[in-house]
């Protein structure tokens, strides 16, 4: 049995299944519809949900997460986009956590906003405090998450 198993491993058609362990998620994002999306998608993680950046931080002071999803926009007034408020936007946590190497150094950060220039300023300033971070728009997270973090 064991030649033939490693047959279908090579070739692709061995059905193999693995639970994974359960993981440490961070949220930021105002929209109570995302994190109801959030909870159905990590069902069986941990998962940790800030709406506004001091709550954000004081998670993520607090906490030791393996995943972190940030989104941009954080106020109503946020969405007309002609609003200079970075103190009450995602891109306030990406520069706490440049600014703090030493803390979730093995974490997975994805910016998750629709806001691409709000994302590209947060990822090139966390980037520059040497952080892993990517950019993956709302409408394409959940391919993501399905392949990245497999059930």
């Amino acid at each position: 049995m064991g030649v033939f198993r490693g047959l279908l491993r090579k070739l692709g058609l061995e059905n193999i299944k693995s639970e994974r362990h359960s993981i440490s998620i961070f949220l930021l994002d105002d929209d109570s519809r995302r994190h109801t999306w959030f909870v159905k998608r990590f069902k069986g993680d941990y998962l940790d949900i800030a709406e506004d950046v001091e709550s954000a931080i004081e998670l993520l002071s607090e906490n030791v997460y393996d995943a972190i999803f940030l989104d941009h926009d954080l106020l109503p007034e946020h969405y007309k986009g002609d609003v200079n408020d970075d103190k009450n936007t995602g891109y306030a946590v990406a520069l706490w956590l440049s600014s703090r190497p030493d803390l979730h150094r093995a974490s997975h950060i994805i910016v998750h906003t629709r806001n691409a220039d709000g994302a590209m300023r947060m990822i090139e300033k966390m980037r520059e405090g040497g952080r892993n971070v990517e950019y993956v728009p709302f409408p394409l997270l959940a391919q993501k998450i399905k392949n990245y973090w497999h059930r």
